[in-house]
């Protein structure tokens, strides 16, 4: 029976483990350069010496007016290359596998000079309301994320995930909320997306899965329900996506209050239902911290792999701790060994 340490494998990814760390925002850069810094070399390194499988690097941005903040990483840049490869390799002497998240904030990128969106819909009444893309200037902007992508795969990650969730740019693309164009991207609104996927799909290995995050409930008045997520999972899935990280929330709307839950594992049937409905691989996430749930999600088959956020920003050994609870014997790196011999 599968369960949290069975290994994974899709196409050319061979995971350790079912541990997924997800893409959580550090906001560390020093310089508005977007390019890593020691912090993030510390904070990724030391999880994959905790024993994460895969580690997804934070949201890391095509385009500098494209961040939720100045703090943001970004590959706009070949010189953002190469320290994003010094921490790839280090996390790999580790036996974790590194992928990346790629994506753009637009109207949800607070510092833009110049801030987008398929159309002009602010965030919510604290933010600037943007400025509609031009179709050109949308074709350019799947451009950047082709170019963003190819610096990833110099850097040598593993994977990459593509950000089409949280009310970021292709979220927003796809929402019914936030695309009231009249042309050719608001009549297929997974258009955009399916463009962006088409492109990544052209400058990866053929052995690298692509994986793409999507928001499967918008928790907002008229916000659309997860019917409508398979669709665009489906739609998104044929044009390419090889693994979906199911999550939901972050689409933001004017006058809203609408959020999602907080209880153990509330976004577990959505990650479900999708799998389902698809026969794709699945990341689930959501609280899903205590490691004899996390274990329960891979042995019955609810998801794939599970992310775990938080509990691992509390503790970077989280995975070996997890291993300990469970009874399972792994290598454990260095000296920390030491602290798990308590019979000896």
């Amino acid at each position: 029976m599968k369960n949290l340490f069975s290994p994974f494998v899709t196409k050319g990814l061979s995971l350790k483990n079912r541990v997924v760390l997800p893409p959580m925002c550090n906001f560390a850069i020093d310089k508005n350069d977007g390019i890593p810094t020691d912090w993030h070399f510390v904070h990724y390194v030391s999880r994959a010496i905790g024993g994460v499988g895969l580690i997804i690097v934070e949201m890391t941005n095509i385009h500098p007016d494209g961040r939720i903040t100045d703090k943001c990483m970004g590959l706009w840049d070949d010189a953002q290359i190469a320290p994003l490869k010094r921490i790839v390799d280090e996390c790999h002497k580790y036996g974790a596998k590194v992928g990346i998240q790629i994506g753009h904030a637009g109207r949800k990128a607070q510092n833009a000079k110049d801030l987008v969106a398929p159309s002009p819909i602010p965030f919510n009444t604290d933010f600037k309301t943007p400025r509609a893309l031009t179709a050109a200037e949308i074709k350019d902007t799947v451009l950047q994320f082709q170019k963003a992508c190819e610096r990833a795969v110099a850097a040598g990650v593993d994977t990459i995930e593509l950000h089409a969730a949280h009310g970021y740019l292709i979220h927003q693309f796809h929402s019914p909320l936030t695309n009231m164009r009249d042309d050719e991207y608001g009549k297929d609104l997974t258009l955009f997306g399916k463009e962006v996927i088409t492109a990544i799909k052209q400058v990866i290995p053929p052995e690298m899965p692509l994986i793409t995050r999507i928001s499967a409930m918008e928790y907002v008045e008229k916000g659309y329900t997860i019917d409508y997520a398979i669709d665009i999972a489906r739609a998104y899935t044929e044009a390419g996506t090889d693994i979906l990280h199911i999550t939901s929330g972050g689409e933001g709307a004017i006058g809203s209050d609408g959020r999602p839950g907080i209880h153990a594992a509330y976004q577990l049937p959505l990650a479900r239902k999708i799998k389902e409905s698809l026969g794709i691989p699945v990341i689930a996430v959501g609280r899903l911290n205590e490691p004899n749930l996390a274990n329960a999600i891979i042995g019955n088959e609810e998801a794939d792999l599970v992310a775990v956020g938080r509990a691992i920003l509390r503790n970077p050994n989280w995975v070996l701790e997890a291993a300990h609870t469970l009874g399972h014997e792994i290598d454990i790196p260095g000296r920390l060994d030491t602290g798990f011999r308590i019979n000896r």
